[in-house]
């Protein structure tokens, strides 16, 4: 069983202070798109950083589901 604390190893993890009426702003959006606050966040800041010119990468995403079997094994 994969460790959890890991799952999550290469997003950097910091403490954010947010106006309450921000963050309730925030909140309503990401429950409108589904998402966690966290992922709306991310979302914002992706925008807004396209929209002043900077590229950055979509992280990539680990593959969902089982590992394919080895045809060697069989």
């Amino acid at each position: 069983m994969p460790d959890p604390g890991k799952q999550n190893a290469a997003k950097k993890a910091f403490a954010l202070r947010l106006d309450p009426a921000l963050h309730a702003a925030i909140e309503r959006l990401a429950a409108g798109e589904l998402r966690s606050v966290n992922a709306e966040i991310e979302v914002l800041l992706r925008e807004a950083l396209g929209r002043r010119g900077v590229k950055v990468p979509k992280p990539t995403r680990p593959k969902r589901g089982r590992p394919p079997k080895n045809r060697t094994e069989e």
